[in-house]
């Protein structure tokens, strides 16, 4: 993002707080405080988008006032407060698809695990998606899109940002360009790249109508957007009977069952693209899932 993102961010700002005093008829000093606390949050920001943030991203701004700055559990609740209520107008005002910043928890409260996925329940939304002959065009992007959200862990704006030499088949790497254009490299599994092939062959040439190097193209051949990716992983997931999923969905979903598997957890911030592994440390919590899984295989009257 560029100073563009920046003056967006502020405009944002600037809209919220005068919804606050005309609709809401919040005092002087009320506004006054949210715009110190969101000062501090958009300096925090830097160039990158009000847009383009996740939960991790509010999680690695709380624990730099912890760490960074010293600031004390009041004072660091009270600033999460300012920008949990940023961030709801944003998503109701629907500059945002979702609220990124509704699950973080206050200072000095467990952090919530992030919902992740069953392998079961990815599983069910993978092939709810068929990408045989039988299959449209459609359903065939679609379902190399999915696969690829969990095969890498990658946002959802990275994935949409990829063009087609960003894969390398051979060797089963992705580039993927994260926060602040830094780049990364990711593996990717058969499965993914099979669909992902049978997406290249099929379905791309017949979308690509305008000579996009995009790799995942709408069928004007622009690249797909960010809304329809949503709306579509909101589909196939109610159709596979998992409700209240979303991209980031499968991005969780990859992290935990990385660290349950036994991968190193700087391993997993590799992949995710996190400059700070304390925004990969929520992954660490044990799922209730594995939990109850644990008990009953060891536990000797769990049955």
């Amino acid at each position: 993002m560029t100073a563009d993102a920046q003056e967006a961010n502020l405009q944002h700002r600037e809209r919220w707080l005068r919804h606050l005093r005309l609709e809401r008829n919040l005092s002087r000093n009320t506004l006054d405080s949210y715009r110190r606390d969101t000062d501090r949050y958009l300096a925090w920001l830097g160039a990158r988008s009000v847009t383009e943030l996740n939960t991790g991203d509010i999680e690695s701004f709380m624990a730099s006032l912890a760490k960074g700055e010293g600031l004390a559990a009041s004072t660091r609740a009270r600033i999460l407060a300012a920008v949990r209520n940023f961030h709801r107008f944003l998503t109701g005002e629907g500059v945002t698809e979702g609220d990124v910043a509704d699950d973080v928890a206050r200072p000095g409260q467990a952090a919530s695990i992030p919902k992740a996925l069953s392998i079961a329940e990815v599983t069910a939304i993978l092939e709810s998606c068929p990408n045989d002959d039988a299959a449209s065009l459609i359903q065939i992007r679609d379902r190399a899109l999915l696969e690829m959200l969990y095969s890498t862990g990658a946002r959802v704006s990275e994935l949409l940002g990829l063009d087609v030499d960003d894969v390398d088949p051979t060797e089963k790497l992705v580039i993927v360009r994260g926060k602040g254009a830094k780049e990364r490299v990711v593996p990717v599994g058969d499965p993914a790249l099979d669909a992902l092939q049978h997406y290249l062959v099929r379905v791309r040439p017949a979308f690509n109508k305008k000579g996009s190097a995009a790799l995942f193209l709408n069928r004007n051949g622009g690249r797909m957007g960010r809304q329809s990716a949503f709306n579509m992983v909101s589909s196939v997931s109610e159709k596979a009977g998992v409700a209240g999923v979303s991209p980031h969905s499968f991005r969780h979903s990859f992290a935990t069952h990385l660290l349950e598997g036994g991968a190193d957890i700087r391993v997993v911030q590799e992949l995710l693209g996190h400059s700070n592994v304390v925004t990969t440390q929520i992954y660490t919590k044990v799922s209730p899932d594995h939990l109850r899984e644990a008990w009953s295989e060891s536990h000797p009257r769990s049955n």
